[in-house]
């Protein structure tokens, strides 16, 4: 789930916006499109949408219901507009299959619950349509994790074996049900054996024990015609009582439309309910961010002597690297009480005839590349754009695990690494930064890449894996650790903000308090107690 809140007013509530679509068109050849939506808004006083967000990838399918949900703040005294786009995400590209544009005020008071509107293409033409559930959220920080394994499922024996996933849906009060879950697809085995299902109870019931929640098994088909296997209806305190009494965890699948009373079981194998613990609990408890920068100094950013650099030096205006540095260390200032970053510079000579260099400190000292605060950073950078050669090639590797060997002596809670590295152009060394990536995804450590100029920034995306980890040659990352922000969404060429500083800061380290508690429950770190 996302929580893409950017409102600087106090909000009325929070609100969580569930999507599906239906009839989308379908741009694909051999197959069907594979839609994703992303959710732009802007205040009254605002002349443009920023991104807010993005939901996951559905393959194949035309009517899709998104696992992923956004998170909102509802302000009552303001306009909130909205603009809801689909996209056709392919590997080589991504085509636009259509928008709808509304506010926040006129899908929360939309009767029914269910907000439906219509889809338009870039021509104007229908695009099918697309629905928005609104639903306040309740304060409620338990962690719910379920395990399930499925016995004699309808269709499956020791000869026949469809692969089989389950998704779990939650009931809203018209009666109608939001897709919350989805478990991975499991190989053909006449007895599944899925993941545990970690979920927040906000998402699987929205803190209301006794909600109606349906959990369906569904034969997978490549085609993206699944096909519903059974269903079982249950609630989070029935879950609880079935685990209580083992001649209970049988959960009998049934199937209205074949009228099939029997479609095979799911066997409860485990059910925990825990509180959830959040960023602002290891941040209170005395976790420390500690923020490590790299600066890309190779030659395709320009002679740093003339105004078309991107390095170039201006007392008027900062240069695009200043202003990534200004922007995300003002915001990471509080949670760090020594103020102190290492700095570090890439793929330059540090003299006419040295070798190249893919990491060197910025203030020249190799044993203590520490400054001490932004300002000091960008000092030593100042005088390092005029002290080096600026040479070649981009590699994201050296300093990667540089950093990922300072993070790895910090493995009980108490510090959390973020390296931001700023750089205007292709990735050279793709398969080292991969594996690098890879190795510390297990660390406490995120990566957040920053783009500058209007070099051709797609590969970054595949490193910035959202919708699926990140892998090579066998080796999958144990977690997200990455991610990539393009600074031109931000800032135009005259070096005029388009949206604010703080919308900049906000939306690069949007991900980092998922990927701390991530690393932190991964580990079983628990916040310390802090003394009342």
């Amino acid at each position: 789930m996302m929580d893409i809140s950017k409102s600087s007013s106090i909000p009325t509530t929070q609100l969580e916006l569930s999507i599906s679509c239906q009839n989308l068109p379908n741009l694909d050849t051999f197959s069907k499109s594979d839609p994703r939506c992303t959710l732009f808004m802007k205040h009254l006083s605002e002349r443009e949408f920023r991104e807010l967000g993005k939901t996951e990838i559905i393959n194949d399918d035309l009517n899709p219901h998104f696992v992923r949900k956004f998170v909102v703040n509802y302000n009552f005294e303001t306009v909130q507009r909205l603009r809801f786009e689909l996209w056709d995400i392919d590997t080589m590209s991504n085509d636009f299959l259509g928008y709808h544009e509304t506010t926040l005020a006129e899908i929360v008071a939309f009767q029914g619950r269910e907000y439906v509107g219509p889809l338009m293409d870039q021509r104007g033409r229908s695009a099918g349509t697309i629905t928005v559930v609104a639903e306040e959220i309740a304060n409620c920080k338990r962690g719910v994790y379920i395990k399930l394994k499925g016995c004699d499922i309808l269709g499956t024996s020791w000869f026949t074996k469809p692969q089989t996933f389950l998704t779990l849906w939650r009931s809203i009060e018209d009666g109608s049900y939001s897709l919350v879950y989805k478990t991975e697809v499991h190989p053909s085995n006449h007895k599944p054996d899925w993941s545990v299902i970690h979920i927040s109870a906000r998402t699987l019931c929205n803190g209301d024990f006794d909600r109606n929640i349906r959990i369906d098994c569904m034969k997978y088909k490549m085609s993206g015609a699944h096909s519903l296997i059974g269903s079982f209806n249950t609630t989070l305190n029935d879950l609880t009582q079935r685990f209580a009494e083992p001649s209970r965890h049988k959960l009998t699948l049934t199937n209205t439309k074949n009228r099939s009373t029997n479609c095979g079981f799911l066997q409860l194998m485990n059910l925990e309910i825990e509180e959830e613990v959040s960023f602002l609990d290891f941040i209170k408890s005395g976790t420390q961010l500690h923020f490590a920068v790299a600066i890309d100094f190779t030659a395709s950013n320009g002679d740093p002597r003339y105004p078309e650099s991107l390095h170039y030096i201006s007392s008027a205006k900062p240069n695009p690297y200043e202003l990534a540095l200004n922007a995300i260390g003002e915001i990471l200032k509080p949670y760090n009480s020594l103020n102190v970053y290492p700095g570090f510079g890439f793929g330059a000579k540090l003299s006419p005839q040295a070798l190249v260099s893919h990491h060197f400190p910025l203030n020249g000292n190799v044993s203590h590349p520490y400054c001490q605060g932004i300002e000091e950073i960008i000092m030593h950078y100042r005088s390092t754009v005029n002290q080096v050669t600026f040479y070649g090639p981009t590699n994201f590797a050296p300093v990667i695990k540089s950093t990922a060997t300072i993070a790895r002596q910090y493995d009980a809670g108490s510090s959390y690494f973020i390296l931001l590295i700023i750089t205007d152009g292709i990735i050279c060394d793709m398969p080292q930064t991969k594996q690098a990536i890879i190795d510390a995804s297990h660390l406490p450590l995120s990566i957040i890449i920053v783009g500058v100029g209007n070099d051709n920034f797609d590969a970054m995306d595949e490193l910035d894996s959202d919708d699926h980890l990140l892998e090579i040659n066998g080796k999958k990352a144990v977690r997200d650790i990455v991610q990539f922000v393009p600074l031109r969404k931000y800032v135009n060429s005259d070096g005029i903000w388009l949206h604010s500083m703080e919308s900049l800061s906000k939306d690069v380290l949007y991900e980092v308090p998922d990927q701390l508690v991530s690393f932190m429950r991964a580990k079983g770190i628990k916040p310390k107690r802090t003394a009342p």
